[in-house]
């Protein structure tokens, strides 16, 4: 790929000031204290409301903090039940009966574009942990949610040709509110070139974390979605940022990515630590903050912001 210097000088300062440290603390705040997890389903001691809302309200100030006007979507859920004859990571199940209605909101913040502000580069992840069990969520999904945050603030003051837009939706309860975000934006008429689902972003087998790997999966289901994919690998070598960069092209829809794709918009890819995933702790109450790899995940985040600024200026790919 030819570059143009300018283009490459931008997208090298933005990904440096990629911060782990902050990625740990909002991390901790979001999935250990003062937040054991995040889900309607679960008021703090002292608290007048649940974690879930608490988190909002976190994620919505560190989005006003960098300039952003924080809008709310409603969607109506229930917590998922839970089946204790499945194994452990799979014991969703229908809610039960007479089981609580809540009001759950997908977050946006959006930036507008400069020169083509019609066209959107949506970036979004599932803020919720799993309703169906007290698991703090670390990887699924406080990972992807603080690397979406972190991608917010760190394009607040970039002047963007296209329009930016991050999304915090909830996929841990049912139903998932992504269904709700992607159908109301076919129904406007959004013109969404690309969007890319940060989930679950380091979340890897033990084996690779005794390897020491960095890994990252890109999944995309429609051959619309294949360019991204590729143009991860490509940003990733560009910038030579040391994830070991996989891409899989997944036979059906799935996870929040899947619902944009279910309502138009083909372009849509996921980023993921392993596929088929492998994280040992997934959806369980051991998936801590602890076990985080926040290296990794700090390296997905600039591989993700470096292939969203490409698209944004138009680069070959």
């Amino acid at each position: 790929m030819h570059l143009h210097s300018d283009l490459q000088a931008i997208v090298e300062r933005l990904i440096a000031q990629v911060d782990a440290d902050r990625l740990r603390r909002n991390l901790f705040h979001l999935s250990n204290h003062p937040l054991p997890f995040r889900k309607l389903n679960h008021t703090r001691q002292g608290e007048s409301q649940n974690t879930l809302y608490e988190a909002d309200d976190f994620i919505s100030q560190q989005l006003e903090l960098s300039g952003y006007a924080v809008e709310k979507e409603v969607v109506a859920v229930q917590p998922f039940g839970c089946d204790t004859t499945k194994p452990k990571a799979h014991q969703y199940a229908a809610p039960v009966e007479n089981a609580p209605d809540f009001t759950a909101y997908n977050l946006y913040a959006k930036k507008r574009g400069l020169t083509h502000p019609e066209e959107i580069i949506l970036f979004l992840s599932h803020k919720d942990s799993q309703s169906w069990v007290d698991s703090p969520g670390a990887y699924d999904n406080g990972a992807g949610t603080v690397a979406t945050m972190e991608i917010g603030r760190l394009v607040a003051d970039y002047d963007c040709h296209r329009s930016i837009w991050f999304l915090f939706c909830n996929e841990e309860h049912t139903p998932w509110t992504s269904v709700a975000a992607a159908q109301n934006a076919k129904a406007r008429g959004d013109n969404l070139i690309a969007i890319f689902n940060l989930d679950s972003l380091g979340g890897k087998s033990q084996e690779a974390v005794e390897a020491g790997q960095k890994t990252n999966v890109t999944l995309y289901t429609d051959p619309a979605g294949e360019p991204f994919a590729d143009l991860m690998a490509e940003v990733n070598n560009i910038y030579d940022i040391g994830l070991l960069q996989t891409k899989f092209m997944r036979q059906q829809p799935g996870d929040d990515d899947g619902s944009f794709i279910n309502a138009g918009f083909p372009m849509a890819v996921m980023n993921v630590g392993s596929y088929p995933y492998a994280d040992p702790n997934y959806h369980l109450e051991t998936d801590r903050p602890e076990l985080v790899d926040i290296e990794n995940v700090r390296l997905a985040t600039q591989a993700s912001l470096a292939a969203g600024l490409h698209v944004d200026v138009g680069a070959p790919s």
